[in-house]
C-alpha cells in the first residue's frame, strides 16, 4: 500500500526529499540521505573516482596513490565532553583519509563565522585544530574565511578537505569485501553522540560522558603494515554502525550478520539510550571504525589493534556471507531481526 511519508507527526503529499524542511531538519547517515545521493547529487557528478562510495577518493598520479576527502562540521555545541568543533573537524578529516588506507598528509580549512562572534571562542576552536593537527601528523596548508549574518551560522562552521598517499597496494572498499570475512570493530559505541546530548539538553549524568573523538590513522594504517588483506575500513559517525554496515551490505549486495552480545556500548550510554529512546547501534562514534578482512587473518589484526591506545577494546563482531543485501543482528536469546536504515537521525547536529 502506498503511503505518504511524514515529517514530525505530519503527512506529506510528496517525497521527504522534495520536502524543503528535510535540508534543515537531517544532515546524514540515514535513508533520507541516501535518497538525496541517488536522486541529486550522483546524476550530476557521476564519475569512477565517485562511484567508489567511499570515505574519500582513491586516484593515481604521477606514479602514486592519493587520497582525497572532504567534509563539513556544523555540531551544537561548539564545546563539549572529551572535544570540539576543531578537534571534531580535523580528526574526521584523518579518519577519512585513514579509512581510504591513505597516510594523511595536509588539510585545508574553511571557517564560516557568524557576526558577533567572540575571537576568544574562534582562538580556543583554532587552538584545538593546532593541537589535532600536530597530534595527527598533519599539516593544515591553506583556508578561507567567510562571515554571515548575525543569527545564520550557530556561531562557527568548519569545513575541511584532506589528502593522503595510499602507501601500499591494497584496494580499500566494499567492493573488495567477500564472503567470509569477518568484521571488527575498533572499540565501544556511542559516547560521541551522547556527550553532545548530554550537553545540548543540560542532562545530569552521575559520570559525565565525554566524546571518542579521536585520530584513527595510527592504528588504521598500521594493520597494512602488519601485512594484513584488509578489504573496508569504515568510521562510525552519523548514522553509528548500523548505517556503515548498511551501506557496505547494499554497496557489496552481501548479507552482514552481527553479534549482540559482542558489541560493547558503556554502561552509562546505555542508559542515556534507554531513557531517551535512542538504539546505540545508531548513535554516532567519532573515535571507533570497523575493519572487514578474512577470517583466518583476525586474531592477527586484533593483536595489531590492541597495542594502540585508542583501539585496546577492539573485538570480532560479526561476519560477511552470501544472501540478501541486509544486516542482521542476533540477539543475546539468539533472536534475530533486521538493521534498517533510519529515515532520518537519532541525533542531528552532532558533527
Amino acid at each position: 500500500m502506498d503511503q505518504s511519508p511524514s515529517l514530525n507527526g505530519l503527512s506529506c503529499p510528496t517525497p521527504l526529499i522534495d520536502h524543503p524542511a528535510v535540508l534543515m531538519a537531517h544532515g546524514g547517515g540515514g535513508r533520507m540521505t541516501q535518497r538525496l545521493l541517488e536522486q541529486v547529487f550522483f546524476p550530476a557528478f557521476r564519475n569512477p573516482l565517485l562511484d567508489q562510495r567511499h570515505d574519500g577518493a582513491v586516484f593515481e598520479a604521477g606514479g602514486a596513490r592519493f587520497a582525497f576527502t572532504t567534509d563539513s562540521y556544523v555540531v551544537r555545541p561548539l564545546f563539549f565532553p572529551g572535544g570540539d568543533i576543531g578537534t571534531l573537524a580535523v580528526n574526521g578529516t584523518v579518519n577519512d583519509l585513514a579509512m581510504c588506507g591513505a597516510r594523511p598528509l595536509f588539510l585545508s580549512a574553511g571557517f564560516v563565522l557568524e557576526e558577533g562572534l567572540p575571537i576568544d571562542t574562534l582562538r580556543r576552536v583554532v587552538q584545538s585544530m593546532s593541537t589535532a593537527t600536530a597530534a595527527a601528523g598533519v599539516r593544515l596548508v591553506t583556508g578561507d574565511t567567510k562571515v554571515v549574518d548575525r543569527g545564520k551560522g550557530d556561531g562557527v562552521y568548519v569545513n575541511t578537505a584532506g589528502i593522503g598517499v595510499v602507501e601500499h597496494a591494497a584496494r580499500v572498499g566494499p567492493a573488495s569485501v567477500q564472503p567470509g570475512d569477518v568484521i571488527l570493530l575498533s572499540g565501544d559505541l556511542g559516547r560521541h553522540g551522547i556527550a553532545i546530548m548530554a550537553a545540548r539538553e543540560g542532562l545530569e549524568l552521575e559520570t559525565t560522558i565525554e566524546s571518542d573523538c579521536a585520530a584513527l590513522a595510527e592504528p588504521a594504517l598500521a594493520l597494512f603494515a602488519a601485512g594484513l588483506d584488509v578489504h573496508c575500513l569504515r568510521d562510525l559517525t552519523r548514522g553509528g554502525l548500523a548505517s556503515a554496515l548498511i551501506e557496505i551490505a547494499e554497496a557489496t549486495k552481501l548479507e552482514m550478520e552481527i553479534q549482540e552480545s559482542t558489541i560493547p556500548v558503556p554502561e552509562q550510554v546505555q542508559g542515556v539510550c534507554e531513557l531517551l529512546g535512542f538504539d546505540p547501534l545508531y548513535v554516532a562514534s567519532e573515535g571507533r571504525f570497523i575493519a572487514i578482512l578474512p577470517a583466518a587473518q583476525a586474531e592477527r589484526a586484533l593483536a595489531v589493534l590492541h597495542a594502540h591506545s585508542v583501539t585496546t577494546d577492539a573485538r570480532k563482531i560479526g561476519e560477511v556471507r552470501e544472501g540478501s543485501p541486509l544486516v542482521m543482528l542476533r540477539s543475546r536469546i539468539g533472536s534475530t531481526r533486521i538493521v534498517d536504515m533510519l529515515s532520518g537521525e537519532q541525533l542531528p547536529r552532532i558533527c
